[in-house]
């Protein structure tokens, strides 16, 4: 059901069509910020859950997969690689995000893994010679001051058994973040395709690189496996499906600022839900953190309507 009304949704798009992409991508945030609660309701060791929710995920992506190809045909060769090497990435980030979220709780852990925006417009820089804004220049500093409050250095009551720790994790989770993304985002444009491959190398990665991140208990236990099929079916299957397939198909200005409902959904989640109660300086330092990225993601209104009529263009022109 998902697979057909995302391939339908995929061939030649109208302005219409353009702000469901846009609302699909909202609710495909949405869904994955449930993924660090999940993780923490399961109470399993990070390389468990991190290996758990791929390795369920798998039958119903292939699933998928298999229904785009049959409209589809097959994926083009030329966009495997990216997706294995997606999965590679995304197999890091999910090992260093499941200790993130040991280390300083769901919230603050999700936080700190969207600071993707500012690695892959500086990695553009890097690749392709394009140039940050002037916003983003400044907007980064901003950011890192906001991770240093998060990471209790100069808090005696700072959320999390090793917030220091947490901070080193959650870094570590956005560099690998945000080369999954532009992997992805670089790839076929199908969605369920190279999200299945990407899923399937990064079950077998996790599981070869478990020793090294603690190791991973290979036998289920209930009720803990519950809530990490949930975290599998719910946030890797439905809210990945719905993000892999907006990636290629909405302007590249909107990214940054729809991936930012998840965090501060998290957040929101992880108070209710857990009872995590950040100190007020590492609050201080997740509001800073997200008006730093807001600032620094946004574009001047001339280039942000030209990001969205270069979007809008081929999709129109196909109808």
């Amino acid at each position: 059901m998902i697979a057909a009304y995302l391939l339908r949704e995929g061939r030649g798009v109208s302005v219409s069509a353009h702000r469901r992409i846009v609302l699909i991508a909202v609710v495909g945030a949405l869904i994955i910020s449930t993924s660090g609660p999940l993780v923490r309701l399961s109470d399993v060791a990070p390389a468990t859950s991190a290996l758990f929710r791929c390795a369920y995920a798998v039958p119903p992506i292939l699933l998928l997969a298999w229904l785009e190809r049959r409209r589809l045909g097959p994926m083009p060769r030329k966009a495997l690689i990216p997706a294995w090497a997606a999965g590679v990435t995304f197999a890091l980030d999910l090992l260093f995000w499941h200790h993130a979220i040991e280390y300083v709780g769901a919230g603050l852990a999700t936080v700190l893994g969207n600071l993707q925006v500012f690695i892959v417009a500086f990695a553009a820089w890097a690749l392709f010679k394009e140039r940050p804004s002037s916003r983003l220049m400044a907007g980064t500093p901003v950011v890192f001051a906001g991770v240093v409050l998060i990471s209790g250095v100069f808090d005696s009551a700072a959320y999390g058994s090793d917030p220091a720790m947490g901070v080193l994790a959650g870094v570590a989770t956005s560099v690998s973040y945000a080369a999954f993304l532009l992997l992805m985002k670089g790839g076929s444009g199908r969605a369920a395709g190279p999200l299945a491959h990407a899923t399937v190398v990064a079950t077998i990665l996790i599981a070869l690189l478990s020793p090294v991140f603690g190791g991973a208990d290979f036998v289920p236990e209930w009720p803990a496996h519950g809530w990490l099929l949930l975290l599998a079916l719910g946030p890797q299957v439905v809210g990945w499906s719905l993000i892999t397939f907006s990636l290629p198909r909405q302007p590249a200005a909107l990214t940054a600022l729809l991936l930012l409902v998840q965090p501060l959904t998290t957040v929101a989640l992880s108070a209710l839900a857990l009872g995590e109660r950040p100190s007020p300086l590492q609050l201080a330092g997740c509001a800073v953190v997200v008006l730093g990225v807001l600032y620094g993601s946004r574009r001047s209104q001339p280039a942000l309507a030209a990001a969205e009529q270069d979007a809008q263009v081929p999709k129109t022109s196909t109808v």
